[in-house]
C-alpha cells in the first residue's frame, strides 16, 4: 500500500455534525441571495433596476439587506476555511504532511476546474468554487497559526478590504461632483474643456454600468431567451470579468478573511458547538447589535438617496464590518439551535443538505437556469422580486427532503463522489450495501 492509499476521504463517523448543519443552512441562504442574480437584470443590490422597488418587493430587498447580504456567503467561506484545517490535519506517521499537501492541492485544482465549468457552461457568473480554489491555496499557509493570531489576520485583511471600499467611495464622489460641475457649466452655455467633457462621459459610463435602462433590460432578456450556445457566448465576457477583475478586486479578501475566521472558530471549538450557551448568546447579542446597526444605517442611506450610485458607494465603506458582525451573530444562533436539540428532524435534514453541499449548490444553479434561461422556460426578468422567493422556498423543501433520502443509499452526493475520486486518483465507494 502506498502512502497516498492510506489517506482516505472523511468517513461518516469523522464528520462534525454542527458544521454540516451550518453548511446546509448557509447553502439555503446563499440561494436566497443568488436568486435575484439568476432571475433579474442588475437587481442583486439595486431593486430599482428590475423586479420592483415598492411594497413587498422593497420589503424583500430590505430584509435580505439587513439580515442576509454577505452573511450566508460568509458562513460558507468560514466552513471552507475550517475544512482546510480538517483536511490537512489528517497526516500521521504513515501519511506525512507532504502527501496530505499534495492531495490537498490536487483537490483544489479539481475544484477550480469545476468552478470554470460552473461559470462558463452551467452559466452562473456568481459562482464561488473557482474563488474558493484559489483563496484556499493562500489560506493553507495560515493553518498553523493560533486563534488569536488568526483573528489579527482577519482584522488586517478586513481593514484592507474596507479601505478599498473607502477609496472607491471617494473616487466615485469625486467623479460625480466633477460631472455635476461640468454639466452646470454646459447648461449655462459655457464651452467645456476636454477635462470637463471627459468628466461627464466618465460619469455617464458609470451610470450605464450600474443603472439599467428599459432598453438594456429588454436586450438582456432577449439575449437570455435564446438557445444554450448563444447564451454561453453572450455571458462569456461577464463570466470572465467575474472570475478575473471582480475576484481579484473584491472577492479575494472578502473570502480570505472569512476563511481565516473559520479556521480560528474551529480551533477554539465554536464551530463544533463545544462552547457554553452563554458564550454563544454573547456572540448573538454582540454580533447582531453591531451588524444590525451598521446594516440599518447602510439601508437607510441608500433608500434616503433613492438608491443612487453614490449612496451605494457610501454604504460600501462599512459593508464588511456589518457582514462579519452579522455572520458571527448567525453562527452563535445556529449553535444555540443545534445545542438545544429542537426540531431534530430539521437539523438532520440541514445536516444532510450540508453534507451534499457541492451537489446541492450546483443543483440550485441548474434548476434556476432551467427556469430563467432560453433553453428552459425563459422566465428571466418576468418575476417581481418578492415572487422569486417562492422558487427559493420550493427548492429548499425539495433539497431538504431529497438529501437525507439520498444519503440513506449512498455514501456521498454524486458530485462529492466525483470530486473525491478525482482527488484521490481512485474510485471511491458510492452505494451503501
Amino acid at each position: 500500500m502506498t502512502i497516498q492509499d492510506s489517506i482516505k476521504p472523511t468517513s461518516s463517523s469523522q464528520r462534525i455534525t454542527s458544521m454540516d448543519i451550518t453548511r446546509g443552512i448557509s447553502l439555503c441562504g446563499i440561494m436566497l441571495m443568488n436568486i435575484t442574480g439568476f432571475g433579474l437584470f442588475r437587481a442583486y443590490m439595486d431593486p430599482t433596476n428590475q423586479g420592483g422597488a415598492t411594497g413587498w418587493d422593497l420589503n424583500a430587498w430590505w430584509i435580505t439587506s439587513m439580515f442576509f447580504e454577505g452573511t450566508m456567503r460568509g458562513m460558507f467561506s468560514m466552513l471552507f476555511g475550517a475544512g482546510v484545517l480538517l483536511f490537512t490535519e489528517r497526516s500521521n506517521d504513515k501519511t506525512p504532511g507532504i502527501s496530505v499537501t499534495d492531495i490537498y492541492f490536487r483537490r483544489l485544482l479539481w475544484l477550480l476546474v469545476f468552478g470554470v465549468i460552473h461559470c462558463y457552461l452551467i452559466l452562473w457568473d456568481g459562482e464561488i468554487l473557482y474563488a474558493y480554489a484559489i483563496v484556499g491555496m493562500f489560506a493553507f499557509s495560515f493553518r498553523h497559526l493560533k486563534p488569536k493570531q488568526l483573528i489579527i489576520g482577519v482584522a488586517i485583511f478586513l481593514l484592507f478590504a474596507s479601505l478599498i471600499n473607502v477609496k472607491d467611495y471617494f473616487q466615485t464622489k469625486q467623479k460625480f461632483e466633477a460631472s455635476v460641475k461640468a454639466s452646470e457649466r454646459k447648461t449655462q452655455g459655457i464651452q467645456l474643456t476636454k477635462e470637463e467633457i471627459a468628466a461627464i462621459s466618465a460619469w455617464d459610463a458609470k451610470v450605464g454600468e450600474q443603472k439599467a435602462t428599459p432598453e438594456q433590460a429588454h436586450d438582456e432578456m432577449a439575449a437570455r431567451q435564446k438557445g444554450y450556445f448563444s447564451i454561453v457566448k453572450h455571458k462569456a465576457p461577464e463570466n470572465e470579468y467575474m472570475q478575473t477583475t471582480f475576484f481579484y478586486r473584491q472577492g479575494f479578501f472578502d473570502i480570505l478573511f472569512m476563511m481565516l475566521l473559520g479556521i480560528a472558530f474551529l480551533k477554539n471549538g465554536i464551530l463544533k458547538a463545544a462552547k457554553s450557551n452563554k458564550y454563544y448568546l454573547v456572540m448573538v447579542l454582540a454580533g447582531y447589535a453591531i451588524g444590525l446597526s451598521v446594516n440599518y444605517w447602510e439601508a437607510n442611506a441608500v433608500m434616503a438617496d433613492n438608491f443612487s450610485i453614490l449612496s451605494y458607494a457610501k454604504s460600501g465603506m462599512t459593508y464588511h464590518v456589518g457582514r462579519i458582525a452579522m455572520t458571527v451573530g448567525h453562527i452563535g444562533l445556529i449553535m444555540l439551535f443545534i445545542k438545544s436539540g429542537w426540531l431534530s428532524f430539521l437539523q438532520k435534514a440541514f445536516g444532510a443538505l450540508g453534507q451534499m453541499a457541492f451537489t446541492n449548490y450546483i443543483m440550485q444553479s441548474v434548476i434556476c437556469n432551467m427556469i430563467f434561461l432560453g433553453y428552459g422556460f425563459a422566465m428571466y426578468g418576468k418575476f417581481q422580486r418578492h415572487e422569486l422567493y417562492y422558487i427559493v422556498f420550493s427548492v429548499w423543501i425539495f433539497q431538504l427532503f431529497v438529501s437525507p433520502i439520498w444519503l440513506k443509499y449512498f455514501y456521498f452526493g454524486p458530485l462529492e463522489w466525483v470530486w473525491r475520486s478525482l482527488t484521490y486518483w481512485k474510485r471511491q465507494p458510492f452505494r451503501r450495501m
